[in-house]
């Protein structure tokens, strides 16, 4: 049965919608159980929408979010419309400020402040709040948002706040893993290295890479996104390689923003 087409919920930094589906032409013609634990806007997981998995990411705000839509999507929609219709940059900046204790409303609350700040940005400041100042865009709700599908997709797999290296060391022989770090270099000089320095260091990509290939020696496929650079291409010289180009919309100004290329290396695939 043909399944529908899911669009993710959030804009994310580095979110892979432009590439969900050439990943599916990468796939192996068939894999037991589906692992991501990096999962962010989640696009690639809502266009393959496997049956049975885990998907995981170390912001609790966001596994939040994924589990509230997962029990309660009804209510989500109904909350998010009602910011739609309050939507303002006062709105925005009064609801930047609270923190509410009721999961539902601050799953409700990360996705408006998503949908909403500049640039789908996810940035907090040494206290933890939340800080990204509010966008130009005025829509909340989209017409593509299907809340009750996507409820039905996510109990299907397992969902988990947890680092990267416990869920990748579950994945056995024929899974499939789907991996995509934030982009830190060996060097500093990367232009995402102001936004990941103290989410994801180089010591996290060399335990990734550990990682990675004890599953590969497992058993499992394999396919990672990571920084088109020298110091990642030869941590990862033991994998299959692959260039790709995308238009970068990182940047703050328009002109800025230019074709990046980024690395896409497999195992066993």
């Amino acid at each position: 049965m043909k399944k529908e087409r899911l669009e993710p919920l959030l804009k994310w930094p580095g979110g892979k919608r432009w590439l969900a589906q050439s990943v599916s032409l990468l796939l192996p013609k068939k894999y037991r159980s589906y692992y991501e634990p990096f999962l962010g806007s989640g696009a690639v997981f809502f266009y393959l929408q496997p049956n049975s998995g885990l998907i995981s990411d170390k912001n609790a705000e966001l596994i939040n979010l994924y589990e509230i839509v997962r029990d309660y999507p009804h209510k989500i929609r109904k909350k998010i419309e009602k910011h739609q219709l309050l939507h303002s940059k006062e709105h925005y900046y009064k609801v930047r400020s609270m923190e509410p204790k009721c999961m539902i409303e601050r799953a409700v609350r990360f996705l408006y402040l998503n949908r909403t700040c500049w640039n789908g940005l996810y940035r907090v400041n040494r206290k933890g709040h939340f800080n990204v100042p509010v966008g130009t865009k005025q829509k909340v709700v989209f017409d593509y948002d299907d809340f009750v599908t996507m409820s039905k997709r996510l109990k299907n797999i397992g969902l988990r706040c947890s680092d990267f290296e416990d869920v990748i060391d579950e994945a056995k022989e024929n899974d499939f893993i789907f991996v995509d770090p934030p982009y830190t270099v060996k060097h500093n000089f990367n232009g995402f290295i102001q936004y990941n320095e103290k989410i994801f260091s180089w010591q996290d990509q060399e335990r990734l890479h550990g990682a990675l290939e004890r599953a590969a020696n497992r058993g499992c496929f394999i396919i990672v996104t990571n920084a088109d650079c020298e110091s990642v291409r030869d941590l990862y010289k033991n994998a299959n390689y692959r260039q790709v180009s995308r238009k970068s919309v990182i940047a703050g100004v328009g002109h800025k923003r230019g074709i990046v290329t980024e690395a896409i290396f497999t195992f066993n695939l």
